[in-house]
């Protein structure tokens, strides 16, 4: 590589050489200089280049481009070294289209608020059941959870008993706390932003649930399970929770965020298998 111009060694993540990766130079207006492909080896270099600040850009099939400001010397060269390209991650295989069931004793709901901006008071919701509808176009598939309002658990009885009444929940009145999802938007390998609407006291409100997938498998019962972690942020403002319900409630140092974080488990059919 005496003569060469920019030269390269091209890596994976592992440290193997990735053959046949491509170099592109560029100048800084996006006119290309140059391209190369790389050797068995992951060796690659080009022609001499005009002295000055270029980018290189280097793609591969199966791994992300990855691009670098380069020096180039008045002889024309440089040296960029060993560089390492990170793999794309592959997509995990979604659930079989059909109806899916939450199953409650796998599933939990966590709402966590800040309080005095220096620690958290966390709330659980005992009971969540719901369908998902897994489309043969995973994105237009569609779900129901509910979650009963009167199971709140913040760990002090006398706190919920006043956040289930008229003063706060008012469970009497709204026993649910529903989401209705209304398809999805893939954002990963893994991950999807699932577009709904979200009635907590009584108000109906859009609301996008960030979503981890991890996967789906046969259990233990003979049955087929997949499993989703859920989470976003929400405005307590947006569902009509009076603050001075809050004050007499002893908790009116909580901020006005919420987050909401669920865990949820559903089985393959549209009914949970007899225990």
């Amino acid at each position: 590589m005496g003569g060469a111009g920019l030269t390269a060694r091209i890596r994976g993540a592992d440290g193997w050489p990735v053959p046949h990766a491509v170099l592109t130079v560029t100048d800084m207006s996006g006119r290309q200089l140059t391209r190369a492909v790389a050797d068995d080896t992951g060796a690659v270099s080009t022609e001499p280049l005009p002295p000055g600040v270029h980018t290189a850009v280097l793609t591969a099939a199966g791994y992300e481009p990855a691009a670098r400001a380069v020096q180039i010397s008045a002889a024309g060269r440089a040296a960029l070294g060993d560089l390492a390209l990170t793999a794309v991650a592959e997509a995990v295989a979604v659930p079989p289209a059909g109806p899916w069931t939450i199953d409650p004793a796998h599933s939990s709901v966590l709402v966590t608020a800040r309080h005095l901006g220096i620690s958290s008071i966390k709330a659980r919701f005992g009971t969540v059941r719901g369908r998902l509808e897994v489309a043969p176009v995973f994105e237009e598939s569609t779900g129901r959870a509910e979650i009963d309002a009167a199971g709140i658990d913040t760990g002090i009885a006398m706190r919920d008993t006043h956040l289930r009444s008229a003063d706060f929940l008012d469970v009497g009145n709204y026993p649910l706390i529903t989401y209705t999802g209304t398809g999805m938007r893939r954002t990963g390998a893994d991950t999807w932003v699932m577009s709904g609407e979200l009635m907590v006291h009584g108000q109906r409100r859009p609301v996008d649930l960030d979503l981890t997938y991890g996967g789906f498998g046969a259990d233990p019962w003979g049955g087929v399970r997949a499993a989703f972690h859920a989470e976003t942020l929400l405005r307590r403002a947006d569902f009509a929770i009076d603050y001075n319900a809050m004050v007499r409630a002893g908790v009116a140092a909580v901020g006005t965020t919420v987050k909401l974080d669920l865990d949820i488990q559903v089985v393959q059919g549209d009914r949970l298998p007899q225990a």
